[in-house]
């Protein structure tokens, strides 16, 4: 049986692939098959009434089905109606509304019955609704007239449409009215002001409403709105009363938050999962009020929450039952603040657990369909029997309703059948068709034959073997036609019969074979892979500076398969090339002519095949054409006569004169800065200006002794700063910045260790720069608590609860003041280790070397820390087969996040397991839970430990073996294969013996004499054979043939022949060695006298010793070579690393010799071509006996 290894989440690729691959339980149309509907309208169906209502019913099945329909639970005959009309070949009714048809009188609830002679589908109930964009409501308004600072709300109340239309607030101009933290439009449409300005005031405050639906916007009354400000409330007063009247109004006071929406201090709200939460909140307040969210004992949702309408809107995106709870929003100002506890429970309407799917069965056969859905509340399942409750439906004695699951044993064809599912609660429903259909057809392979699969190489590779059959047909694959059956890790066999080979290779080529085989018969398909070499760019353009009306070519020179034929495109910017003449594309190249500066930009060559794309870019830069040769160019001169004038507290003015340009125009002044004070002697960059400015306005910090120095810079490069400035003292000032990166980590379980990164010396802006730390715990209304601190980096607080967050916040002061408020942040308390295990261990053993583990989280309030992940211990208590314990080592595996489960690789076949999770927080691991045991599965063997073949005799031989090393099982037997080898090393017919497991050892009988064998040994458990031992061996040879046999060394004749042949081999050497010398022999000491070296005359000539040479050297260079002109050593051999003048120079190569008394041999010989002998590099001679083995 071959493994099966179901698609692999990690790879979007194979999904997008394998979902195009027909699915085994999708029946051929061919073949009779219940209905099933592939298309129908929305269960919610709002059309437009102007236009003709189009409600889809499509569905497919064998023999077609007919259709029909329910209109609020009643036939719906539409032969009756004129307006009403179905489509040939399909359910879908056309309303004709525009030739006379009422939408509204075609509103109610619909429903498609697909039904042929093995069933009948049903498909929603689609409720049929119209569109309206009903006018606004006449009405009177009266204008506003509000005073300044107070609060105020302009009702939209919008006209209740379908669907609800969206609200947005213009002028007459049609512009938007501009909304902020101040004024903003609620969800409900209407427009609140937290408080009123004068510029409030005018006369075009309108409402819009748009239905999208009907593409229609509704506009209400303009509303008028009127501001009094005090100022001019009091002129109108006083101009009404005496001058001995006591008149005044009160000027604009500032007024705590109230909220306008939602009123009181609690509210509920329930939303349904999978919805978008909205959460409002809208206070009124002088100043303006800041709203804050936050959830009780929780987090807001990470990467789902967002802040709307300047955070008076919480949204929660896709939310779930986890979101429920109580969410408080913090309406504040200067004068105080006011809260509001918003209930959120999140209800479920039904969703899909597990959908029932259609099921193919063949007679006798049983099966299961399973409808589990999940909701809040738990919703209701019922079953229908195409289409009828089945309580009423006609019974099938193959049928057993439990629950949520329908039974089905030994069917028959008669049992052929649409089933329907419907679970329900108060929320919605879900209704899911589902057919049993039962055929008794023979595998059929719907892939086409001999289909060719192109990869490139080291790519994955997937050969399609669509199938269908029943029963269900087992799948194998073949490489080649007579190959043997593909199995093992290279090969990945999925469920719908497609292979997978993960990394394609040059030897993956070939004819794979697969092939499909049940109960009423095989069949079998052919594809074909070619794997193909990749593409590459082998020359890549490179980056090029040319002169403008020059020249360019850019090299993309390629290497691809042979068989594939790329197309090279190239790019400017990733757009295409200018439709230009003077841009030339050839088979490698791209040529610019006539370059402008247009031409400046990145330039990518793609090349593209069938299978695969590379491509490569390369930068141009346009540059200006050279001057003339006299011109030189250089750096600037440094500026100089600096000048501060205009000085400030903040800030004060420089200028100078530029140096010279060198001809090549400034293009800029760097200005950098010297701080006196706090880092005398290092410099910084304050700004850069144009070259053609000479003055700039500086912005000065507190507490600085400013100096000022400017660099100027061309296009060759910066010249030398110019002489410092005189200096400038700013004064000194509150701090103008508070400390960055402030964090809150603690460091034991009852700390908080607060820091922040100090202010640099000219931060601090004055003297005595300190830090007010302040913390208070977060969600719970306590006080800050404060303390000033040194100029320093860190504060402990210690007596602090275990992981519980902190708001805190580091304000900087020094002796003139602080710091502007600074932000808060949040940080925790320190960690502690988990407290509780995870529960509900579970291990689930897929193969003999593999386990998946599931765990319940842990609550996260026993985690005491942030969480980190969990940590698997797992061990190996035994093996199985050998019953033998070893010394106990502990495997870790770690799962970050939240994970609920993970896979245990490299488990060892037929052994018996321990483990135990932990949960794991910054501090450390939890405590485990308790040991769960599991034991694998037997695998196949490893091959046997040794295989020995002894005692050979004519006949027979003598086979011992040990076995396997890792049983990975109980063996069954031993598999013992051999076949015999001819001189040619052709192999002959193969014999298969089976020995029982209990047996080492076996005598061979019946062979052949004086033949050679070669063996083939495996075990075997029940799973299948394991990897095979080889060995060859000899059975001896007839002795009555072996007698005949004669020891040619003995005979006289051959000892006479090896004699002459050894002799003539004596006279060819002297023959050679005269030859060498005929030439006459050259004195060395002559040569060397001729071509003496300084270095070598201290040298003793009489003993012929290195002495005083070598005295020159350290014991160190003993081993090194000697120096050009040293004299060869006493025995006469020259080694070509012992000297530095070469041979060659003196003879015929590496290959002249020294004859006995120094003369060179074959220096004037005359001979211009080596002998044969001179060819071997060998020093030693041939030998008679090297002789006359090889001749032998």
């Amino acid at each position: 049986m071959m493994k099966k290894k179901s698609i692999p989440a990690s790879k979007p690729f194979l999904i997008l692939f394998l979902c195009q691959i027909i699915s085994a339980l999708d029946v051929p149309l061919d073949l009779s098959q219940p209905p099933t509907i592939t298309h129908q309208s929305p269960k919610d169906y709002i059309v437009d009434p102007r236009e003709n209502i189009v409600i889809q019913c499509e569905a497919k099945g064998k023999p077609p089905p007919s259709f029909s329909w329910t209109r609020n639970g009643t036939h719906f005959d539409i032969d009756k109606d004129a307006q009403v009309t179905m489509k040939p070949n399909s359910g879908t009714l056309v309303v004709n509304i525009m030739n006379g048809g009422k939408a509204e009188a075609y509103e109610g609830v619909y429903q498609c019955t697909a039904r042929n002679e093995r069933g009948a589908a049903i498909s929603n109930n689609i409720v049929i609704r119209p569109s309206r964009s009903p006018l606004w409501t006449k009405e009177k308004l009266e204008p506003h007239q509000v005073r300044e600072g107070d609060s105020l709300v302009l009702h939209c109340r919008p006209p209740v449409g379908l669907p609800p239309p969206i609200i947005f607030w213009m002028d007459n101009a049609f512009q938007r009215l501009p909304q902020s933290e101040r004024v903003s439009q609620g969800l409900n449409g209407d427009l609140y002001f937290s408080n009123v300005q004068p510029e409030d005031t005018r006369e075009d405050y309108i409402c819009y409403a748009r239905f999208n639906h009907t593409q229609t916007i509704q506009q209400k009354q303009p509303i008028s709105v009127k501001v009094f400000s005090m100022d001019s409330l009091n002129d109108t007063i006083a101009a009404n009363l005496s001058d001995t009247d006591i008149y005044g109004a009160k000027p604009v006071t500032e007024r705590q938050p109230v909220l306008l929406t939602p009123t009181g201090s609690t509210s509920t709200k329930v939303e349904l999962r999978g919805n978008v939460l909205l959460l409002e909140c809208i206070a009124a307040g002088l100043p303006t009020p800041v709203i804050r969210w936050i959830k009780e004992g929780g987090e807001l949702p990470a990467n789902r929450t967002f802040f709307e309408n300047f955070k008076k809107t919480l949204k929660i995106i896709d939310v779930s039952e986890a979101d429920s709870g109580n969410y408080k929003c913090i309406a504040r100002n200067t004068l105080g603040s006011v809260h509001h506890v918003i209930s959120v429970t999140v209800k479920a309407a039904p969703y899909w657990i597990t959908a029932p799917r259609n099921l193919v069965l063949s007679p006798g056969e049983d099966g299961t369909l399973i409808c589990r859905a999940n909701g809040n509340p738990k919703p209701s399942i019922s079953w229908l029997a195409n289409g009828v409750p089945i309580a009423i439906a006609p019974e099938d004695p193959s049928r057993k309703v439990d629950g949520d699951t329908i039974i089905f044993s030994h069917v028959q064809e008669r049992s052929s059948a649409v089933y329907q599912c419907n679970a329900s609660n108060e929320y919605g429903y879900l209704l899911a068709n589902a057919f049993v259909n039962v055929l008794a057809e023979p595998p059929r392979i719907l892939t086409p034959a001999n289909k060719l699969y192109q990869v490139i190489a080291d790519s994955p590779a997937l050969l399609d073997c669509a199938y269908f059959g029943s029963p269900k047909p087992e799948i194998e694959w073949f490489k080649g036609v007579k190959g043997s059956i593909l199995r093992g890790n290279e090969y990945v066999f999925h469920d719908n019969g497609t292979l997978e080979i993960p990394v394609a290779q040059k030897d993956s080529t070939g004819t794979y074979t697969c092939v499909a085989r049940n109960e009423l018969g095989k069949i079998q398909n052919e594809v074909r892979l070619e794997i193909k070499d990749p593409t590459m760019i082998i020359k890549q353009p490179e980056y090029k500076v040319v002169q403008r009306y020059g020249q360019v070519s850019f090299e993309c020179i390629i290497k691809h398969d042979s068989t594939l034929l790329p197309t090279v495109i190239w790019l400017k910017d990733n757009d295409e090339l200018p439709d230009d003449e003077r841009f030339l594309v050839g088979k490698d190249n791209l040529t610019i002519m006539n370059v402008t500066d247009k031409d400046d930009g990145t330039y990518t060559c793609i090349v593209n095949t069938t299978l695969d794309s590379v491509s490569a870019s390369a930068v141009l830069t346009v540059v200006a054409a050279p001057p003339t040769p006299a011109i030189i160019y250089a750096r600037p001169n440094p500026p100089f006569d600096l000048e501060l004038t205009g000085q400030l507290e903040r800030s004060i003015e420089l200028s100078w004169i530029p140096g010279d340009e060198n001809n090549s125009p400034i293009t800029h002044f760097v200005i950098e800065y010297e701080d006196g004070l706090h880092e005398p002697g290092v410099w910084h960059y304050q700004t850069e200006v144009p070259g053609t400015q000479t003055t700039v306005q500086l912005k000065l910090s507190p507490y600085v002794n400013y100096s000022f120095r400017v660099v100027a810079v061309n296009k060759i490069g910066r010249s030398q700063p110019s002489e410092p400035s005189e200096q400038y003292l700013t004064k000194s000032a509150s701090p103008d910045e508070n400390p960055a990166n402030v964090q809150g980590i603690g460091s034991e379980p009852d700390n908080l260790v607060i820091t922040w990164e100090s202010l640099k010396g000219f931060q601090s802006n004055g003297p005595g720069l300190q830090y007010k730390v302040s913390w208070r715990q977060k969600d719970v209304d306590d006080e800050w608590t404060s303390v000033i601190v040194a100029n320093v980096s860190k504060y402990i607080v210690s007596g602090t609860p275990t992981f519980v967050p902190y708001e805190i916040k580091v304000q900087a002061l020094n002796d003139l003041g602080y710091a502007p408020e600074p932000s808060e942040v949040i940080g925790h308390s320190g960690e502690d280790l988990p407290m509780v295990a995870p529960g509900n261990v579970q291990v689930h053993v897929i193969n003999s070397t593999l386990a998946k583990v599931h765990w319940d989280p842990v609550p996260l309030k026993t985690v005491r820390g942030h969480l980190q992940g969990y940590k698997v211990y797992y061990w190996k208590v035994q093996s199985l087969s050998r019953r033998s314990r070893r010394h106990v080592e502990k495997n870790i595996l770690t799962f970050r996040g939240n994970k609920t489960f993970g896979m245990l690789p490299g488990l060892e076949p037929y052994s018996s397991y321990k483990l135990n999770v932990r949960v794991v927080n910054g501090k450390g691991e939890g405590p485990a839970s308790p040991d769960k045991l599991f034991k694998t599965p037997e695998g196949v063997p490893s091959s046997p430990s040794y295989l020995k073949i002894t005692n050979p005799t004519l006949d027979s031989l003598t086979l011992e073996w040990g076995s396997p090393t890792h049983p990975n099982g109980v063996l069954t037997s031993y598999i013992l294969k051999f076949q015999p080898i001819n001189n040619t090393h052709e192999l002959g017919p193969l014999v298969e013996i089976r020995i029982p497991a209990n047996e080492s050892s076996l005598i061979l009988k019946n062979l052949n004499y004086s033949t050679r064998y070669k063996f083939y040994f495996n075990a075997q458990t029940s799973v299948g054979s394991g990897s095979q031992i080889t060995e060859e061996a000899v059975t001896i040879m007839d002795e009555a043939m072996a007698s005949r046999q004669v020891d040619i060394a003995t005979q006289g004749w051959f000892i006479g022949l090896m004699c002459a042949v050894a002799l003539l081999i004596l006279i060819l050497l002297i023959v050679c060695f005269i030859r060498r010398n005929k030439g006459g022999k050259y004195p060395v000491k002559e040569k060397e006298d001729a071509h003496a070296d300084p270095e070598i005359q201290p040298m003793k000539e009489d003993d012929g010793t290195f002495g005083e040479y070598r005295s020159l050297e350290s014991d160190a260079e003993d081993h090194k070579p000697l120096k050009k002109g040293s004299r060869t050593p006493s025995d006469r051999t020259v080694k070509k690393e012992d000297s530095d003048d070469s041979l060659v120079d003196y003879g015929e190569g590496v290959n002249g010799q020294f004859n006995e008394d120094g003369s060179f041999i074959g220096q004037y010989s005359g001979k211009k071509e080596k002998e044969p002998a001179e060819g071997n590099e060998s020093s030693e001679a041939p030998s008679p006996v090297n002789a006359m083995n090889s001749f032998v």
